[in-house]
């Protein structure tokens, strides 16, 4: 029993003494400071420049001039041209349509030979009144005979004034049964066909012009002061105050561009949406296929080009902060927040024009830890805002 004790005590002994020599040999730690973490961030670097601000809408295109077609005389059609059909190109003066004349021949005859009864009538008559003025002189008849042959004297001047009167509406309605195309353009519908009888007054087809086009193109009132419109603005702009436009529609599988000019806005405000109707105008160009006018009800895109601004810093709308804080890096590399001016926000631009210095380097990168003065590591990128 004896023996057993001191074997676990002489156990005990040894592993002792075994961790006094590991506690006593271990190596030590020299202490160390800690470089703190310093972030990478992206910047651009600010160079206020002229920037042209450009308002984005849409509208459908509208022809200039549409019009119904209508005869002013009654009968039947005995011809129609080949172009007086729905899509039908015509040019101004051509003739689209004949109705028969027969009857206003006669008519236009009839009325020539109530012409000349009427001519002959009033020679008689005021060869009549010279005699009667002739024998009153001589005392030979009475002043009621005179007074008699002055009637008969006017009322044949005015029968002949009836009669020619009759005759020039007898040759206009012979011209009528030739219709015109008032302007170029194309046929949108037809009512009618060959063989047919038509009523005076009663449309027959729909045409418009294709000289040049327009859209009307919603603009929000606070968007007005990027044109300069006024809001008094009365009839069609000068051409040095119409701001371009650029349309762009894809039709067909490819992608079509049209340049035109905001000519004018309508007189009213639509009091449901608050939005200025503006009235942009695309001129055709027969000479060249390439720049004929967008087709009529085609769905455009447009772009008019504003005003031209000066020192203005376009920056990303992900380094804005806020509403109006960006974060600049100093000289020393340190980060902190500014406030700054902004005149718009442009998709992914945003337009600020007060707050920022020339070659300021701002931070573009998201930070979700910010802490003013804080130190950062730049990249810069290139070439950022040069419109």
């Amino acid at each position: 029993m004896k023996l057993k004790i001191n074997k676990s005590v002489l156990i005990l002994a040894i592993s002792s003494f075994i961790a006094v020599i590991i506690i006593m040999t271990k190596p030590s730690l020299a202490p160390s400071q800690i470089e703190p973490f310093v972030p990478i961030i992206r910047v651009i670097e600010s160079n206020p420049m002229p920037v042209r601000l450009k308002v984005n809408t849409q509208g459908t295109i509208q022809p200039r001039t549409e019009t119904m077609l209508v005869p002013e005389v009654s009968g039947n059609v005995v011809w129609i041209s080949d172009n007086l059909v729905a899509g039908g190109f015509f040019q101004e003066n051509e003739p689209l349509l004949e109705i028969d004349d027969r009857d206003y021949i006669d008519a236009v005859e009839m009325a020539k030979a109530n012409v000349y009864r009427a001519e002959a009538e009033n020679e008689y008559a005021k060869f009549e009144l010279e005699r009667l003025e002739e024998l009153i002189n001589r005392e030979l008849i009475s002043l009621s005979e005179l007074e008699r042959g002055v009637r008969a004297a006017r009322v044949s001047e005015a029968s002949l004034n009836n009669a020619i009167l009759s005759l020039e509406r007898s040759e206009r309605d012979l011209e009528r049964t030739k219709i015109l195309a008032p302007f170029s353009g194309l046929v949108k519908n037809k009512q009618i066909d060959l063989g047919q009888f038509i009523t005076r007054g009663v449309p027959i087809a729909n045409i418009y012009s294709d000289d040049y086009v327009e859209v009307n193109l919603p603009i929000a009132d606070q968007q007005l002061a990027y044109l300069n419109l006024p809001i008094t603005q009365r009839g069609e702009l000068l051409d040095g105050d119409a701001p371009n436009v650029t349309l762009f529609s894809n039709y067909g599988g490819k992608k079509y561009e049209w340049i035109g000019k905001l000519v004018r806005t309508e007189a009213e405000i639509d009091i449901r949406s608050r939005m200025v109707q503006t009235v942009a105008r695309i001129y055709n160009n027969y000479s060249n296929n390439d720049y004929l006018a967008p087709p009529i009800g085609l769905f455009v895109q447009a772009e008019i080009e504003g005003l031209l601004v000066d020192n203005i810093v376009t920056i990303p709308r992900s380094a804005l902060r806020g509403e109006n804080l960006v974060l600049v890096v100093d000289q020393e590399e340190r980060l902190y927040q500014r406030e700054v001016s902004i005149l718009r926000l442009y998709g992914d631009d945003v337009f600020i024009s007060g707050g920022l210095n020339q070659g300021e380097l701002i931070c573009i990168s998201p930070i979700q830890t910010f802490i003013d003065g804080m130190k950062v590591k730049t990249i810069i990128e290139e070439n950022y805002g040069t419109y």
